[in-house]
């Protein structure tokens, strides 16, 4: 009776085994057509930002042919010049289509990490008011590394869990560990320049950074690096490069925002060991 037990448990476990390498295989199929199927719609998503840019250009002020063939994306400082002076001759009678304007394409770059931010910034404090260019700058760089998150989420986050599993696993637990401080240490990495950001936008969805904390951080963490660039903005046309904004004085400012965003954590764990 034992022995026949035993043959049937040992029968229904060979089931088993070769039930489960078919469940695996078919989840794994499952998702590599899930995957398959999300790649049509990036050029979808792509498309939708480039008609979003068109419509801006299409309703922007009537421009005469010579301002017309120098508007383009700026990528260096003298490039950031000549459209700051184009700009400025619309902003007074068309501000918010000339604020819409570089919100669009702002945004644009960011959610595609697309090089050419810092000069919009620098652009933004030429072109308007510091609280409005630093709440532009903030909320567009917030809005674009979103985007760029839930793009990474949906179409790279699954490809680099299956090429590194076990490295990604590990990040995760260092992640999930320090949940309660995800803020503080998204707010870190955005005052300082350890990780480029774009980086920070692909990697965030990957190691299961919530959107949330990631949003409020990159908001708040961009700031102090903005204020700099928004600053030397004011003094664009005396602008040779982009390395004059880094000194001592703002390295200290830097500095010293990295610390504070750091602290909260410090006084939390000081405050539970007590």
């Amino acid at each position: 009776m034992s022995s026949k037990a035993t043959r049937s448990r040992n029968g229904k476990n060979a089931v088993v085994d070769e039930i489960r390498p078919e469940k695996s295989e078919s989840r794994q199929k499952g998702e590599s057509q899930e995957q398959s199927n999300r790649m049509y719609i990036l050029p979808l998503i792509f498309a939708g930002f480039i008609s979003c840019l068109l419509l801006v250009f299409l309703t922007f002020p009537e421009m005469s042919e010579s301002d017309r063939g120098q508007l383009k994306l700026p990528r260096n400082i003298e490039d950031a010049k000549v459209l700051g002076r184009i700009l400025s001759k619309y902003k007074n009678d068309n501000f918010y289509s000339v604020l819409l304007a570089v919100i669009a394409v702002y945004i644009t770059l960011q959610s595609f990490a697309i090089p050419g931010s810092i000069f919009l910034t620098i652009l933004s404090g030429y072109l308007f008011p510091f609280p409005v260019a630093i709440l532009l700058v903030c909320t567009c760089s917030a809005a674009g590394a979103a985007v760029c998150y839930l793009l990474s989420h949906l179409f790279g986050r699954q490809f680099v869990i299956r090429r590194f599993p076990d490295r990604i696993a590990y990040w995760q637990s260092q992640v999930a560990a320090h949940r309660d401080h995800l803020l503080n240490y998204i707010i870190f990495l955005r005052v300082t320049p350890i990780l480029p950001n774009w980086s920070i936008n692909i990697l965030s969805p990957v190691l299961d950074v919530p959107l949330s904390p990631f949003f409020w951080g990159t908001f708040l963490g961009v700031a102090p690096p903005s204020f700099l660039y928004i600053q030397a903005g004011v003094t664009l046309e005396q602008m040779t490069q982009t390395h004059v904004v880094w000194n001592w004085q703002s390295i200290f400012l830097l500095t010293f925002f990295a610390v504070i965003s750091l602290l909260p954590i410090y006084f939390k764990r000081k405050a539970k060991s007590e």
